[in-house]
């Protein structure tokens, strides 16, 4: 008989969407958005409708295997071999694998240190149970190092956080009420498709839809107005438009005055930055700059959706941080419509404590473990570390294709003496370079806790089918180690059940009233924002002040960001890598290495129903830079810098303003050369929570004149010191 099973869609999205699964006779036969979740609202992004062909894809990894032929390609040779395949590979049981992974490990251990083994991981799955429990336990026990996960978020939010206290934003639905929405950096259409029909519902009541970015996005195409902005530039645009507001008097003094610290000191800072002067670094006119601010301080509500494009630049921490500030000086706040959004999760507070168990690393080694960021994977595994990194453990991540500076993580990956092993749903960029590659589930085929970063509802993803083939969970997987490895403690039992039951056993007052058996019967439930479990009242985090930063106040200076040597009011310095530095004599375009509409990061991208959706090996220049470089629409580039190359086809569509170039994120077996455009960025890292700093590249463009599998080792960008606003 069928049944219809409620699930959470774990992936990298704010959206979270409610899903419902039919089930026939134990096969998963249809998947829709669930009617009665507040913002999914019945359906699903492109990607997660076609997700059976995912689930039931020919190409799935469904047992484990052993590396039986070289990893990758040859040292030293100029042409990658074909990318790796099944044939690569022969087929063993999970005894056989748990065996030689333990023992590896333990000798590992043994003669190096247990430092010498580093977990990597992200945002595969978001789900809380997959994407950070019983592995963290497993790690944490074994005395592994700590990875730093700042790839994608952290700058962002820490701008935010040094401004606001915790990720608390303005909730989806009130963006209907909005009377003036900037989408900054936020291609809302494209991959945050759930808040696009409040925005519609609210351009139907006379709203206004600004976009603020250098690309054309879907969202741009659609909006009332699009101010193409130089990439890296927004910290400048946001204080220029608090010079307009604050000189013009246009800011909410009682607001400014009861619920934030440091407005006078914002107040000086921002006469260094008059529209005119803004308008060099920005692109954007004096007059536009002018406007921008006078109808954002004035139509009211007005709400700002931010989203992480903004912090994938050198000083995105500061730009964030920057534009946070905004809502707090017009007191939009206030309002039904109004305030800001970048994330929801700090609201969620749940025990994640109880679910990672730090303190199991006083076992095994009596003190944390070291810490290493994921963004610099390359010098991780290619720079002499004490001790040196000797097995890497990769699960919910494709680094081969999404980490910076690829030529050097390649190299790392490569290394003969590094045991690595991938759990994985698919043969990806990665497992090229694996040792031993585990088949993982789906969300299909566990159950998890799902919360969101762009929404405030609490699910219970349900687990709709039996794993296929012999494919495991990361919480069956890490529990089924931890028992080959001789850990005793309880916490290696626990159920899914039972983490789950940990994971909401916070004090966090949102989650009264909140427990395992009332999700799984309904679903999903509000977060508790007033003391009543059933209310539908508006959310409004500021609107009273209440900001959880130490003042209790909005900290338009931060005096603890002088400790690392940054401005404690805001302040726009360009990063190493544009126009506005030295760097760019020898390199004169900025490079977008962007994402695309119908992937999620490097998810979906081998799915031949969505690579259908998708153009891809393209690099998108305006037509002067073109006919500058004598390209023509069509013609193959070659694309570099110091790091790398990569031949493209050019696009010349007028999608990108002149100095600025921009390509999608692909696997690297998909495209011409079997090399991604991280063969050309960095791993510098951001000015505020150490992130990575995607869309601060410098790079040339010219005419494709060679083989199409040539590829160019090349050394390093010099470090350039960065210039002051």
């Amino acid at each position: 008989m069928k049944q219809v099973v409620h699930a959470a869609c774990p992936h990298d999205c704010p959206d979270a969407c409610g899903v419902l699964i039919t089930v026939d006779n134990g096969r998963a036969v249809n998947i829709q958005g669930d009617p009665a979740h507040p913002v999914t609202r019945g359906f699903l992004c492109a990607k997660v409708t076609k997700y059976l062909d995912r689930v039931y894809s020919p190409d799935r990894v469904l047992y484990p295997m052993r590396r039986v032929a070289a990893k990758g390609i040859a040292p030293q040779s100029p042409v990658k071999s074909a990318p790796a395949t099944s044939s690569d590979f022969e087929r063993i049981t999970w005894d056989e694998a748990l065996d030689e992974i333990t023992t590896r490990l333990n000798s590992i251990a043994a003669e190096f240190g247990s430092e010498a083994i580093l977990p990597f991981s992200y945002g595969g799955t978001l789900g809380k149970l997959g994407y950070g429990s019983m592995d963290r336990r497993f790690f944490h026990r074994l005395g592994a190092s700590q990875l730093s996960r700042n790839i994608c978020s952290d700058a962002g939010e820490t701008g935010v956080i040094s401004v606001y206290g915790a990720n608390i934003s303005t909730e989806p639905e009130q963006f209907r009420h909005s009377k003036y929405i900037i989408a900054w950096a936020a291609n809302i259409h494209g991959n945050n498709v759930h808040l696009w029909p409040f925005i519609e519902e609210a351009r139907h009541n006379g709203a206004k839809l600004v976009v603020i970015d250098p690309y054309r996005t879907r969202t741009a195409a659609c909006a009332d107005w699009h101010l193409p902005i130089n990439p890296g530039t927004d910290a400048a645009l946001a204080l220029g438009v608090m010079h307009v507001i604050i000189k013009e008097n246009l800011h909410d003094a009682e607001y400014v005055s009861r619920h934030t610290l440091g407005f006078d000191a914002l107040q000086a800072k921002v006469r260094e930055y008059p529209p005119e002067k803004v308008a060099k670094w920005t692109g954007i006119s004096a007059a536009d700059i002018q406007k921008l601010a006078r109808e954002y301080a004035t139509v009211r509500p007005a709400v700002i959706r931010m989203n992480y494009g903004v912090q994938r630049s050198q000083n995105g921490g500061m730009a964030s941080r920057a534009i946070a500030m905004l809502p707090c000086i017009t007191g939009s706040w206030k309002e039904i419509g109004g305030g800001f959004q970048l994330s929801t999760s700090g609201a969620y507070e749940l025990n994640t404590a109880a679910l990672r168990r730090r303190d199991l690393m006083q076992s095994s080694l009596g003190r944390p473990a070291r810490v290493l960021n994921m963004v610099e994977l390359g010098k991780a595994l290619n720079q002499v570390e004490d001790p040196p990194v000797k097995a890497l453990f990769v699960y919910n991540s494709n680094p081969a294709a999404v980490c910076p500076n690829h030529n050097e993580v390649i190299r790392g990956l490569r290394r003969p003496d590094l045991f690595t092993v991938v759990h994985e749903q698919f043969l990806t960029d990665t497992t090229d370079y694996a040792d031993i590659v585990l088949p993982a589930t789906t969300f299909f085929e566990h159950k998890d806790l799902q919360d969101a970063y762009g929404h405030y509802f609490l699910q219970i993803s349900n687990q709709a089918i039996e794993p296929l083939g012999e494919c495991e969970s990361n919480v069956d997987l890490f529990r089924m180690l931890a028992q080959r490895m001789g850990f005793k403690d309880d916490c290696f039992s626990d159920s899914v059940d039972d983490m789950i039951d940990q994971a909401l056993d916070s004090p966090n007052p949102r989650l009264k009233g909140m427990d395992r058996k009332r999700l799984e019967k309904e679903g999903h439930m509000r977060l508790n924002f007033d003391g009543s479990e059933a209310s539908s009242k508006p959310f409004l985090p500021y609107a009273d002040g209440n900001f959880q930063t130490p003042s209790g106040k909005a900290e338009l200076y931060n005096d603890r960001l002088k400790a690392e040597g940054l401005d404690p009011v805001a302040e726009f310095v360009a990063p190493e890598e544009s126009r506005h530095n030295s760097s760019a004599k020898s390199f004169p375009l900025e490079l977008l290495a962007r994402k695309t509409n119908n992937f999620l990061n490097s998810t979906f991208s081998n799915l031949p129903s969505l690579q259908r959706m998708e153009q891809t090996g393209l690099l998108e220049m305006s037509r002067k830079d073109a006919e500058t470089r004598g390209i023509r629409d069509g013609d193959p580039v070659r694309v570099f810098n110091r790091r790398g190359e990569i031949q493209l086809k050019a696009r010349v569509d007028g999608a990108v303003s002149p100095g600025v170039v921009a390509a999608k994120l692909n696997w690297a077996k998909l495209t011409p050369g079997n090399l991604n455009i991280n063969v050309l960025t960095s791993e510098k890292l951001s000015d505020m929570g150490n992130s990575a700093t995607f869309y601060s590249v410098l790079v040339e463009v010219e005419l494709f004149r060679g083989s199409p599998d040539a590829q160019s080792q090349v050394a390093p960008v010099e470090n350039q010191r960065p210039q002051r606003g």
